[in-house]
């Protein structure tokens, strides 16, 4: 028998045995904090467990722990439980501040600060994620996994330069780990380091079907670094990568990077052109871009008659 369905089995028992009871005690003023909390926790797991009734069974979860926590303030788990139930309904800052009623009490517990921390990067509390992570480290130095992701808060906020003081501290990670590699070479190309080519390299070769996304990025860094061939060949295998448009990031675009840079870098290619042509039936459509190629004096007057065609044929089909 699976270890999921013998819980499963024991949480049923608990509300089938142990609630009927409580609901005529606490009528009595019999149940004490713990059993409070038992039956809530017991509520809990069932909602885990049971997609169909979860919202009902996570209701009746805060109903009880919150008895817990009313019948004894000292009750860290209750707190605890309750900022998971708050998390888990995406009640962020209600999480935010059931973890850091534990903090109030406790500033050295570790699993409180990760929630707290996580808790207000999900609601946009960055200021305070930082500060929560921060003292995290301060406890558990030795930490790759909480020092990446404090690093990650330091990206979002634009501290790039501490970002990357805190990545440097777990050399290990930077070795072997891609999403590490990958905000480590984020942070250097938003300080415009030239190291940051080497950073993407090695994530190219680590991760497991890189996405289009952080392809791109390395093309872009190839560019900036004058490694024109090679930054066209990333161009080519973001483009490929890409599956579906995003907020950030169009097929169509990066088609455009890679036609713009093939007819200023190889002006006697016509796969330029060709490109130009393709990024346009991708989609691309942002015209002023395709008119500032008429300004690069890099780019052939024959090529840069073929651009004024196509800049024709947006006319056309208006």
């Amino acid at each position: 028998m699976k270890p999921a369905f013998l819980n499963r089995i024991f949480f049923f028992l608990i509300l089938i045995l142990i609630i009927p009871l409580a609901v005529s005690c606490a009528s009595k003023g019999a149940l004490k904090a713990e059993e409070y909390f038992s039956i809530g926790m017991a509520y809990y797991e069932l909602g885990q467990s049971n997609q169909a009734n979860r919202e009902r069974y996570f209701q009746e979860a805060e109903r009880w722990l919150n008895r817990a926590r009313a019948a004894d303030k000292t009750m860290t788990a209750s707190d605890y439980n309750l900022g998971r139930l708050a998390f888990e309904n995406a009640r962020y800052e209600e999480a935010s501040r059931s973890f850091e009623r534990i903090l109030a009490k406790d500033p050295a517990n570790i699993m409180a600060l990760k929630a707290a921390a996580y808790s207000r990067i999900m609601n946009g509390n960055l200021d305070l994620a930082e500060a929560h992570y921060g003292k995290v480290l301060e406890l558990v130095p030795e930490s790759a996994d909480d020092g990446y992701n404090y690093a990650l808060v330091l990206f979002g906020m634009k501290k790039y330069k501490k970002s990357e003081e805190v990545l440097n501290r777990y050399p290990h990670a930077l070795e072997e780990n891609a999403a590490s590699i990958l905000l480590l070479a984020r942070v250097q190309k938003a300080q415009d380091k030239v190291e940051a080519v080497d950073s993407y390299a090695k994530w190219i070769v680590i991760a497991n079907s890189p996405p289009a996304q952080g392809i791109y990025e390395y093309a872009q860094v190839l560019e900036n670094a004058g490694l024109f061939a090679k930054a066209i060949e990333y161009y080519g295998e973001a483009a490929k990568a890409m599956r579906t448009d995003t907020d950030d990031l169009k097929k169509s675009a990066i088609i455009f990077d890679e036609a713009r840079l093939l007819l200023s870098a190889d002006p006697l290619n016509d796969a330029g052109i060709e490109k130009l042509s393709s990024a346009v039936t991708e989609g691309f459509s942002d015209q002023e871009a395709i008119r500032e190629l008429l300004l690069d004096e890099r780019i052939s007057a024959e090529n840069k008659a073929e651009i004024k065609t196509i800049l024709e044929s947006f006319a056309e089909n208006i």
